[in-house]
């Protein structure tokens, strides 16, 4: 799945077709992952890729501040109107991971369902990172990379062939540990977990929802925690 489409941002036809593609993600239960994906935040905190706004209204009273950026201008004009019934203080401006146009000072950033159709994942949360305070945290939500090896040869032939084209740029078999790892994350957190919760999985269905922190300059590599 692509939340706001990367490769597209001024499609309006994108922008049409994703209420309808949320919609049937609310009926399948995210909004339980969302739940849990923002109940740990406090402070200030940048929502990148927010789309039309699904997270708001389950910000946590202790969040001071949502600052989330969107690249569509249609879904940003959505957001803006969902920011208003948000239960924390919410604004939103243009902007994307890479260059996330806002200025530094975010004790959290949120990225849900968005690493997926950036164009370079590492390049996205060295951007995200440039904002955030030392030792900031990142909540992530992201579909990912299969661990059965015959799953993650469909996601990669769907990847080179058809599926970003039909998707607004999403990939179906990104690494986003590794990426987390890559640029200067250390994930402290994970659950992995298929969404939706079928028998049958889908190319986007293997999904992680955890929580990475900057590690301090100097202090190497790591594992992602299990």
């Amino acid at each position: 799945m692509a939340l706001p489409g990367r490769r597209v941002l001024s499609h309006r036809w994108f922008a049409g077709a994703w209420p309808v593609a949320a919609r049937l993600l609310e009926s399948a239960g995210v909004t339980s992952h969302r739940r849990r994906l923002l109940a740990p935040l406090t402070g200030r905190v940048l929502e990148v890729g927010a789309g039309d706004g699904r997270n708001f209204p389950h910000y946590p009273a202790g969040v001071t501040e949502v600052v989330a950026i969107e690249p569509n201008p249609h879904l940003r004009r959505r957001a803006r109107t969902a920011a208003e019934h948000a239960p924390v203080p919410v604004t939103v401006h243009a902007g994307t991971a890479e260059e996330p146009s806002v200025a530094a000072g975010f004790d959290a950033a949120v990225c849900c369902l968005v690493l997926c159709s950036v164009t370079d994942p590492v390049a996205a949360l060295r951007g995200i990172a440039g904002v955030l305070n030392p030792g900031g945290r990142l909540r992530f939500l992201e579909h990912v990379v299969a661990d059965d090896p015959r799953h993650r040869r469909v996601q990669r032939a769907l990847d080179a062939t058809v599926w970003p084209a039909l998707t607004g740029g999403c990939h179906t078999a990104r690494d986003t540990l590794t990426a987390l790892n890559d640029a200067g994350f250390h994930v402290i957190e994970v659950d992995r977990f298929r969404f939706p919760a079928g028998r049958v999985p889908t190319p986007t269905s293997p999904h992680v929802l955890g929580e990475a922190v900057l590690r301090a300059a100097g202090s190497g590599s790591s594992a992602a925690a299990g």
